[in-house]
C-alpha cells in the first residue's frame, strides 16, 4: 500500500472478507521486520484479525532516500494509513514491540487521531519524550539515580548507533548479531542496515529536547523481567505521568519475548483488549 511520500509498505491481513473479529495491528521492532508476529498470529489468529507490516526500510517495505524519511512524524503516517486501509470506520488495537512501540506511543499520543485507536499494548519500546523527561525528573535519592545509571549504561548501544559506518561494518562482520542475539525471525541485512536511521533520525533530537503529551487512549505495558536494554523503571514510571489509563504487567521473558515466548504475551494482550471492548 501507498505511503504519503510515495513509498510502498507490505500489509498482511491474516483476516478475511467481512471479518468483524476486532482488529490488532501490529508494529515490529529494531532490527526485526514483520515475522516477528506470526507465532502470535498462530496463537490468536483465531480470535482476532490480525493486521501486520513491514515498517519503512524493512521486510518487503520500501526504503526512503534519505534520512528524513525515518522522522517518526512520517512513521506515524505509515500507521495511520495501515490503519484507515484495513479498517476505515471502526477503531483498531495497536500493538507494538522495541521501536515498533516507541513510534506507535508517538501516534497515541496525537499523531493519529484519537479516536481511530481503541488500545495500546507497548512491550519493550518506551516514548522518546516520557523517557526524556524521566531522565530529568529531579530525583536525589540514590536509588532513584541509580535507576537512572542504570537505564543509561542499558541505552549505551543508542551512542553507538549515531556513528556514522561503525554499527553498519558490525553488522556486517557479525559482531552485533552475537551481542544482540535474540528473536528468531528471518532478520535481512536490510533490517539492519536501514534500522539504524530510525535511532540517527529521531532518538537524540527527541529525548534532549521532550515534549511528552497527555495519552488518552487505554494502554497497557508489558514488562519483560530479564529486559537487557528497557529497565522497569522506565518502561513503567515514564508514561505515569502522562497516561491517564495505564495497566502494567510483568513477564518472565528477555527483550525479545514477543517471538521467544509469545504464549506469555498473546493472553495480556488479548484480554486487554477485550477489557476495553
Amino acid at each position: 500500500m501507498p505511503t504519503t511520500d510515495g513509498l510502498q509498505l507490505a500489509v498482511t491481513d491474516f483476516g478475511s472478507p467481512g471479518d468483524t473479529r476486532p482488529t490488532l495491528v501490529c508494529v515490529h521492532g529494531y532490527p526485526d521486520n514483520s515475522s516477528v508476529w506470526l507465532p502470535l498470529v498462530r496463537l490468536l489468529g483465531s480470535e482476532l484479525r490480525i493486521v501486520t507490516y513491514d515498517v519503512r526500510g524493512h521486510g518487503s517495505s520500501q526504503a526512503p532516500a534519505s534520512r528524513a524519511g525515518y522522522l517518526i512524524e512520517q512513521l506515524s503516517a505509515d500507521l495511520q494509513a495501515v490503519i484507515d486501509a484495513v479498517s476505515p470506520t471502526e477503531p483498531v488495537h495497536l500493538l507494538g514491540h522495541d521501536w515498533g512501540s516507541t513510534q506507535t506511543w508517538e501516534a497515541v499520543a496525537g499523531n493519529v487521531p484519537t479516536e481511530r485507536i481503541a488500545t495500546f499494548t507497548s512491550v519493550s519500546g518506551p516514548s522518546l519524550d516520557q523517557t526524556g523527561a524521566w531522565l530529568r525528573t529531579p530525583d536525589r535519592s540514590a536509588s532513584g539515580l541509580l535507576r537512572r545509571l542504570k537505564q543509561g549504561a542499558e541505552s549505551s548501544y543508542i551512542g553507538l548507533f549515531q556513528i556514522p559506518l561503525l554499527p553498519e561494518l558490525a553488522w556486517r562482520s557479525g559482531v552485533l548479531d552475537r551481542i544482540v542475539g535474540g528473536s528468531p525471525v528471518d532478520r535481512t541485512r536490510s533490517d539492519r542496515i536501514n534500522g539504524l536511521e530510525l535511532y540517527r533520525a529521531n532518538a537524540l533530537s527527541k529525548m534532549a529536547r521532550p515534549q511528552p503529551r497527555p495519552v488518552t487512549v487505554p494502554v497497557q505495558v508489558i514488562v519483560p523481567r530479564h529486559d537487557a536494554y528497557v529497565s522497569r523503571a522506565l518502561a513503567t514510571e515514564a508514561p505515569r505521568p502522562y497516561v491517564a489509563d495505564l495497566t502494567v504487567r510483568d513477564v518472565d521473558g528477555s527483550h525479545w519475548v514477543v517471538a521467544e515466548q509469545p504464549e506469555l504475551v498473546a493472553p495480556l494482550v488479548r484480554d486487554f483488549m477485550l477489557s476495553r471492548a
